[in-house]
């Protein structure tokens, strides 16, 4: 839970990295709160006029801009630009994106990664 935090207290931060765990877990807790959040809408009959859940709506609004920038930081870890996250909107060919998200980290040669942090230091060992 707190790779969660982590990443809420980031909420705009494009610079740097973020590890695989990091994204992959982030990702894998969005999901359960959101059927979480839906789940709780549905069993209280919040909106019953609205066929989408409206707290899970609000939610995803709330977390966009940390996932983008989360999003941004993963591909940063693999080393490329996080202009590659603009790829998503393009059907069929965001499965690259998938695999990008997919491998793991490139320590050697890679330009995002800040040398003083720890999570550089982590790597190197």
């Amino acid at each position: 839970m707190n790779i969660y935090f982590e990443v809420i207290r980031k909420y705009a931060v494009f610079k740097g990295t973020a590890s695989r765990k990091e994204y992959w877990l982030f990702i894998l807790i969005n999901i359960g709160i959101g059927f979480l959040l839906g789940t709780i809408e549905g069993m209280m009959n919040l909106f019953p006029e609205v066929e989408e859940s409206v707290l899970s709506a609000i939610y995803t609004l709330f977390i966009m801009l940390p996932s983008i920038a989360l999003l941004v930081r993963r591909l940063h870890d693999t080393n490329r630009s996080g202009w590659w996250a603009l790829i998503i909107t393009i059907p069929f060919v965001n499965l690259i994106l998938l695999v990008f998200l997919l491998q793991g980290s490139k320590v050697e040669g890679n330009k995002y990664l800040l040398e003083n942090s720890q999570y550089f230091n982590d790597k190197l060992e």
